[in-house]
């Protein structure tokens, strides 16, 4: 009979038929339709409800507010009124008693109802999802790392936990949605190799699905920010999602993207392309303050003129309404821009000047530097942001913020420290790391120009602080023994300081690391060989080697970086045949790869090292890739803009000189004129005195052609003609320097039509070599001095390079050895 009653029971409970199963308070809250029938039920019923009853509302509050928009939302009177109150009360005494989702549901919800991190019911709500946090599913606990995110701790123990929880679970994991917020909220307390497995689960997931989400592909993206990997496969499969629906991407989720893409330098042309056109149309649309901002931000870096006029018109308008937030991020963007408006950035200005107490060091410091670039001419403003600098700077006790305080510092006019700021700057050298003391180095430097007339004290302090740095700076690359880590402190350094004391040791020191390069930090170690100019070949061979050996798993992407170290300092490994062959067999493999500017910078770079892949010649010089290349250019700043141009007539002039066969046309006259147009028709004190010693040597002026152009556009120091007899011959048209460039081109199998030359005669190029044409640390030429000597031999010239150095040593301090060097190589 039991047993029948027990079955009985059971079969009413599972089919919801009997008044045991129903209740009738969650069926009133979730019928509910607005806040006021909420908080109704909580006021009749507070006896009665249990932790389910108050999580259920909690979760239909969150729903209201989630169906409004932006200027509907009535969070502050929700979370300030009295029921609320006793909603969380409720919450508080029955923690234990919730179930995990409830229970990080409910922290979830307090949390987006702006319920302050030191609450009580906060403080033990996440008390108590610590203490289950191992029992938790992955989706729960995705929910939890937000919540410990909107708590700003990322750093904390336990996220640490969750990340581990993470670990361990992560082959199991099938739901990329939750993997991505999980991704993003673990960033800060993830190891490296941690981090190649989330990104290669990543992948793999995003490769089964159809239709992914496009916050989890924003997430995604974030998360490679956050842990500062432009990993660009993955980027690539994003991208690609948000361009075939840019058509559903709202103002928010272009304008966040966009500044996703510019932290990872990643350059996608047909996405800015395509949101330029939609922001575009949406200048004219009325809108609030904040959401200009955001169109303003997202916009102004690609606008073009039309487009520019209308943003600061309306900023005009707006300027009065910005929030301190917003006023900062105009700026930055002005500064992004180039802006010239002097009347916007004086009034962007007095906006800022409002909300300087509010803002933090970082947000002042790149105030500080966006209006410095700006050229703000207000100098009772500046000397107000220096002031609120130095505030900081002496209160500060993080090294790198104390360094950035002091780099913007030395911005200023009168840029010197007191007393306490050198000391606070002194005491925390130990901790800095080399990219800090760099910086330290160069404002010091700046300090000791300046303050000659300053307190001697303190001028005495700044000298004695040098030897300090580099002290602490040997100290740290004897203790480094992880590259990738100091790869990280290694990117910003730069300067006289680091150059003169520190560049040697850090290249011993890469050395001894050398184990440690892999296909993933070759590019990375490449560009920092480029930008010392220190050729070392040990490290250069590495690189090969490690590239040759996996250039399978190296993105096409990384090829330039990879090849401009041995383009730019002249260098040909031992496996020179293998390396170049492997990288340009990739490069062919990828070219719809690459933004159309990049395909310039590798022809020209290969065309350095004297490789010419006939795919990309032929890829770059046709008409239609030409007129993209028109079109990318008007989304590209100006300074790139205008190294685009230089480098593709550069590589034009190769191909045509170095690859005749290939018939591909000079189409740069035009442009080399505009370009020797700019050069000074007045000689230098150096050319001078060359030029009178040449008229001595050469028998009169009218010999020796200072400031020359050539056949396709190269421009030398000194041009003069010898007969078949070594005689000299006279140049035409002396009085003008700055001639037009030659209607013929000729080589040196052809009659020199320019100037109708005798046969068995021959030009001289005279070209004086600065520090710049060789390596830091060898006298070794460099790929472009050496390129322009092999270019203008193939025109018939025979070329004399004289570097600074030995023209300005010891052995020629006089001018009869002047002239006697000169007598010595010019008719030789």
């Amino acid at each position: 009979m039991l047993r029948l009653r027990a079955a009985y029971e059971f079969f009413w409970r599972v089919f919801e038929r009997g008044p045991k199963t129903i209740d009738p308070l969650l069926s009133q809250i979730n019928k509910c339709v607005d806040e006021e029938q909420i908080f109704n039920i909580v006021r009749n019923n507070t006896a009665k409800l249990s932790e389910k009853h108050v999580g259920c509302a909690c979760k239909v509050l969150w729903e209201f507010q989630k169906e409004k928009s932006d200027l509907m939302k009535n969070i502050p009177y929700v979370r300030d009124h009295p029921q609320f109150l006793t909603l969380r009360i409720l919450a508080k005494d029955k923690i234990e008693l919730m179930d995990d989702d409830t229970l990080v549901n409910v922290l979830y919800i307090m949390l987006r109802f702006a319920v302050e991190a030191h609450d009580s019911l906060v403080e033990h709500l996440v008390m108590e999802a610590w203490r289950r946090v191992e029992r938790f599913d992955l989706k729960i606990l995705s929910k939890f790392s937000s919540c410990l995110g909107d708590q700003q701790m990322y750093f904390s123990p336990l996220m640490g936990k969750i990340a581990d929880i993470l670990n361990r679970n992560l082959d199991s994991v099938q739901e990329l949605r939750t993997l991505s917020i999980l991704m993003v909220n673990i960033s800060s307390v993830t190891s490296q190799n941690f981090c190649e497995r989330l990104v290669n689960k990543t992948e793999l997931l995003l490769d089964t699905m159809d239709h992914p989400q496009f916050n989890t592909l924003i997430r995604i993206v974030r998360f490679l920010q956050n842990i500062r990997y432009n990993y660009y496969p993955l980027l690539e499969k994003c991208n690609c999602v948000f361009i075939s629906n840019i058509a559903h991407l709202n103002l928010d989720t272009l304008s966040f993207i966009l500044v996703l893409y510019q932290s990872l330098q990643f350059n996608s042309f047909p996405f800015q392309v395509l949101a330029r056109e939609k922001l575009s149309k949406m200048i004219t649309l009325p809108c609030d303050p904040a959401s200009f901002v955001k169109l303003f931000v997202a916009l102004g870096p690609l606008a073009g003129p039309t487009e520019e006029k209308q943003l600061m018109s309306s900023l005009q308008m707006m300027m009065d309404k910005l929030t301190s937030q917003q006023a900062l991020a105009i700026v930055l963007t002005m500064e992004e821009m180039n802006s010239k408006d002097s009347y916007l950035i004086e009034k962007i200005a007095s906006v800022l000047h409002k909300y300087l107490h509010v803002y933090k060091p970082v947000e002042l410091a790149k105030i500080t530097k966006a209006l410095i670039y700006l050229h703000l001419h207000n100098s009772e403003f500046i000397m107000i942001l220096r002031r609120f600098l130095l505030s900081h700077l002496r209160n500060s006790v993080i090294p790198s913020e104390i360094s950035m305080l002091v780099r913007v510092t030395a911005m200023l006019p009168s840029p010197h420290l007191d007393e306490s700021g050198l000391s606070r700057m002194e005491s925390i050298l130990p901790q800095c790391s080399l990219s800090d003391l760099s910086t330290f180095a160069s404002s010091l430097s700046t300090w000791i120009q300046h303050d000659r007339s300053h307190l001697d004290n303190i001028c005495r302090k700044n000298i004695r602080l040098l030897p300090q740095l580099n002290t602490y700076g040997y100290q740290r690359l004897q203790k480094a023994n992880n590259l990738n880590v100091l790869w990280e402190e290694l990117k910003f350094v730069h300067g006289e300081w680091f150059e003169e004391e520190l560049l040697e040791e850090t290249l011993v020191t890469l050395q001894r690391l050398s184990d440690q390069i892999t296909y993933t930090n070759v590019a990375n170690l490449s560009a920092f060989i480029v930008k010392t100019n220190y050729l070392s070949a040990p490290m250069l061979d590495k690189i090969a080697s490690v590239t040759v050996q996996h250039i399978s798993k190296i993105h096409p992407l990384a090829l330039h970086s990879i090849l401009l170290p041995f383009s730019v300092l002249n260098y040909d490994p031992p496996q020179k045949d293998e390396f170049f062959g492997a990288c340009i067999q990739c490069l062919n493999s990828h070219l719809s790869l690459f933004e159309p500017h990049i395909l310039v910078f590798l022809g020209f770079t290969l065309a350095l090292a004297e490789c010419f892949p006939e795919d990309l010649i032929k890829a770059v010089f046709n008409i239609e890739f030409l007129a993209k290349l028109d079109l990318h250019l008007q989304y590209v700043p100006p300074f790139l803009n205008t190294r685009i141009h230089s480098r593709l007539m550069e590589f034009n002039r190769a191909v045509c000189l170095e690859c005749p066969e290939l018939e591909i046309p000079w189409f740069h006259d035009h442009y080399c004129q505009q370009q020797y147009s700019k050069v000074n028709d007045r000689i230098n004190a150096l050319q001078h005195q060359v030029y009178k010693m040449l008229g001595e040597i050469l028998g009169g002026p009218s010999y020796a052609k200072p400031s020359a152009l050539t056949p396709y556009g190269y421009i030398v120091d000194f041009e003069y003609i010898l007969d078949k007899k070594k005689k000299p011959f006279p140049h035409r048209n002396q009085g003008v320097f700055l001639n037009e460039l030659p209607s013929v081109y000729w080589r040196p199998d052809t009659h020199d039509s320019r100037s109708g030359l005798p046969p068995g005669a021959q030009r001289v190029a005279l070209e004086f070599l600065d520090s710049r044409a060789f390596c830091k640390n060898i006298p070794h030429l460099k790929g472009r001095s050496a390129m322009k000597k092999r270019h203008l031999e193939i025109l018939g010239y025979r070329v004399i390079q004289i570097p600074y150095s030995v023209w300005n040593s010891m052995e020629l301090s006089t001018k009869d050895a002047w002239m006697e060097y000169l007598r010595e190589h010019m008719f030789a």
